[in-house]
């Protein structure tokens, strides 16, 4: 009897992930089962980026956000090294940066997910660059065509001019062995870029357009 338990439990099992895969493929579910880690950089402390009352940190969450509701839309297991703003550093450490970016990198390695992506503002001091951007490390084989995939995008989409670059000076990106890269979705110190960043309609196009490069890399 609990043999036949067995073997019945079994085949519902199999029918049951059958049954998924055939929903997903109909509701055309293109990142359906996909382990994607969103890490919207700074926190806490860290600002990162700012303007008047624009910090980089809450802005990185609120896209960050926006795109995991998203990515989960499209069948994505998506999980964010932050889910409010704090940072993850321990409270003893002596480098509380260095240690919040040590531990976003082990939580994101062992995870074992099959993509990642940083979230970040740029900035710098004459507020005339512009556009998005995407710096990758070599420390992953794949990170250089996930750059170019979505500068590309940026490219067609966000009107960015720019290139994206190889960068292996990131603490974080340089310790992080999971397929993924930087994404500076834009310039905080730049005021036409300013105004589009703190708006949530335009927040919505980012996350569409990351979702885009997304689905266009696993289906490379």
């Amino acid at each position: 009897m609990r043999k036949t338990r067995i073997v019945i439990f079994v085949v519902f099992l199999i029918f049951l992930s059958f049954f998924n895969v055939v929903w997903a493929s109909d509701k055309k579910m293109n990142l359906f089962s996909k382990v994607i880690y969103l890490d919207p950089g700074h926190g806490g402390a860290d600002s990162g980026a700012y303007y008047k009352n624009y910090r980089e940190a809450d802005i990185n969450l609120q896209i960050s956000k926006k795109l995991m509701d998203i990515l989960k839309k499209e069948g994505a297991i998506v999980y964010l090294t932050r889910y409010d703003d704090y940072d993850l550093s321990i409270s003893n450490a002596w480098n509380r940066k260095r240690s919040d970016l040590s531990r976003r990198a082990n939580i994101i390695n062992k995870s074992k997910c099959d993509l990642y992506l940083s979230i970040h503002l740029n900035a710098e001091d004459s507020g005339l660059f512009r556009g998005a951007e995407v710096y990758y490390d070599t420390i992953n084989a794949e990170n250089e065509k996930i750059a170019y995939i979505f500068q590309d995008e940026f490219r067609r989409h966000l009107n960015s001019n720019r290139s994206f670059k190889e960068n292996s000076t990131k603490y974080l990106q340089r310790r992080v062995n999971r397929p993924g890269v930087l994404l500076e979705v834009g310039f905080l110190s730049n005021a036409s870029d300013r105004a589009l960043l703190i708006d949530a309609t335009y927040q919505n196009k980012i996350a569409n357009v990351i979702k885009t490069g997304i689905i266009r890399y696993f289906d490379s």
